[in-house]
């Protein structure tokens, strides 16, 4: 039994880690932090699934672990600088103009999700930056797959609203259809 649950959390390490990776680093924006989270999101599950515990949906169980480690860490916020992110290696610099421009413009994007009411924003977050699937999400987040649809639906108009109040409606429009898809 053992041997089956190691086998089953090691596949989960191996096929989770780098989207784990990413949906931790999308909220915190600290890449040490960022391992330290995903570090502590695979040592709980470990520990429940040593106990004895049945996991039916790993990859749920792995981002609501990983969720609820971000809230927790949340709550014990820091300020941070850009100088001190610099000084950890960040640099804003980009080698094309357009690379710099679809920079700001995905800053832009993210930034109006993130301005979204939380249960809008956590579904976009998820969907579009984890690629989680519908189902996936419903999951994770212990909700229906018809309230996440709706979610998805209402934030995906609420953001596309405000982005098109925030920038040039005609680009907004190419931008918009070539990040998630024609509306």
């Amino acid at each position: 039994m053992v041997k089956q649950q190691e086998r089953q959390f090691l596949q989960a390490y191996h096929q989770y880690f780098d989207a784990l990776f990413r949906y931790c680093y999308y909220r915190v924006l600290d890449k040490e932090k960022t391992k330290d989270l995903v570090q502590e999101t695979y040592c709980r599950t470990w520990k429940y699934i040593i106990k004895g515990k049945k996991i039916k949906n790993m990859k749920g169980f792995l981002y609501t672990t990983a969720r609820n480690i971000i809230i927790d860490q949340s709550k014990k916020k820091e300020i941070f600088s850009l100088d001190q992110m610099m000084e950890k290696g960040f640099c804003p610099m980009m080698n094309s103009k357009d690379l710099q421009e679809n920079y700001f413009i995905g800053c832009d994007l993210l930034k109006i999700v993130k301005s979204l009411d939380k249960k809008y924003a956590q579904v976009i977050m998820l969907k579009y930056i984890d690629g989680l699937s519908t189902e996936e999400i419903s999951n994770t987040l212990d909700e229906t797959k018809n309230n996440v649809y709706v979610r998805l639906s209402r934030g995906f108009s609420m953001a596309k609203e405000l982005f098109l109040n925030h920038k040039n409606k005609e680009s907004a429009k190419i931008i918009l259809s070539s990040t998630f898809g024609p509306r």
